[in-house]
This record gives C-alpha cells, sequence and structure tokens, in this order.
C-alpha cells in the first residue's frame, strides 16, 4: 500500500472591510479571525512601511519556542528556537532576509521575544529566492497579541488557531494574502 500523503492546502487571508489591520483566515471549513500589518495589505512591500505583502507565499518551516510547551503538530518542518536566534531586516547586508545567530551586527529581529509572538513563528516564502533588497523581511505568520493589534507586516493568530491550522497543512501549503 502506498503511503497517502498529505495534500497541500491553502490559507485564505482576508482583510475586514471596516478594519484593514484585521483579517480572517479560511481553511476549509475553518475560519479565524486574524491581525494584519498596520498599514494594511499593499502589492509593493517595502521594509519598515508596516504593510502586510500582497500575493501567495509558501509555508516553508516553523519555529517554536521549546520552553513555552511542545511542538505544534504538523508534518512541516519543525525547528526549535534558541535564545541567539535572529533575522537580519538590513537590507544593506548580504544576510538580508535570512535567520541569523546573535549577537549580529547588523540590524535584525530577535527571534526569541520576551511576549509570545513568536512562541510558534512559520516562515513564508516572502521575498526569500531570491532576497530583493528593501522589499520586505521577515514576514511570518506567528501568534497574535491578545488584543490582536497591527503587525509590522505579519499575519498573526491566536495559540489554539496556530495549532489547529498548523495541524491540516503540509510541506506545498501556501498562504495566499488578499485585499
Amino acid at each position: 500500500m502506498l503511503n497517502s500523503v498529505k495534500p497541500a492546502e491553502t490559507l485564505d487571508v482576508r482583510p475586514l472591510p471596516r478594519d484593514r489591520t484585521r483579517g480572517i483566515i479560511r481553511l476549509g471549513s475553518i475560519t479565524v479571525p486574524c491581525a494584519l500589518g498596520r498599514s494594511g495589505v499593499i502589492a509593493r512591500k517595502k521594509e519598515g512601511d508596516g504593510a502586510t505583502p500582497l500575493g501567495s507565499f509558501e509555508i516553508l518551516h516553523v519555529y517554536y519556542r521549546p520552553d513555552k510547551g511542545r511542538p505544534p503538530k504538523t508534518i512541516l518542518p519543525l525547528e526549535p528556537l534558541t535564545p541567539d536566534a535572529g533575522w537580519c531586516d538590513d537590507p544593506a547586508h548580504r544576510r538580508y532576509n535570512r535567520p541569523v545567530k546573535l549577537p549580529f551586527p547588523a540590524s535584525h529581529e530577535k527571534m526569541w521575544r520576551d511576549d509570545r509572538l513568536y512562541d510558534v513563528v512559520v516562515v513564508l516564502d516572502c521575498n526569500m529566492y531570491p532576497a530583493v533588497k528593501g522589499r520586505g523581511s521577515a514576514i511570518f505568520f506567528h501568534i497574535a497579541r491578545e488584543t490582536y493589534t497591527p503587525t509590522e507586516g505579519c499575519v498573526a493568530v491566536s495559540p489554539k488557531h496556530m495549532h489547529l491550522l498548523l495541524e491540516r497543512v503540509a510541506p506545498g501549503s501556501c498562504m495566499t494574502i488578499r485585499r
């Protein structure tokens, strides 16, 4: 008997009509709320604009905080975060929009955060291959603040909804962000 392979799914993200910083994610029959970038959804992403980029992005892999509980149940590649994990957001650096080890001399984001936002963080193929200088970095799918306040350009959901969605996606799945 052949091994059954889970088909790739698409997480469909749409902003709410009256609040461009909040939206919904649909995956089959599941619909959950999400937070979006403080500048809403835009077609031409620029570094630091606070916007969530319009487009379809492959879901690459998942980082998680091993000190915050068990890894999420998913067949996506999983990697535990460490306190020295970072992500380069300096368009002038050769490691732009790539993971880095801290301390790091150029501008970067800390992946091991004091808040819960990166307890589970999903890397999206947004400006990755190749990384175009200044077209945006660290666009992730991660945990939302409890009040769903806007992100810096990412898509964010509650921990419960993150776990629900990750159980249903597979390698090759995409997040499609619409207007």
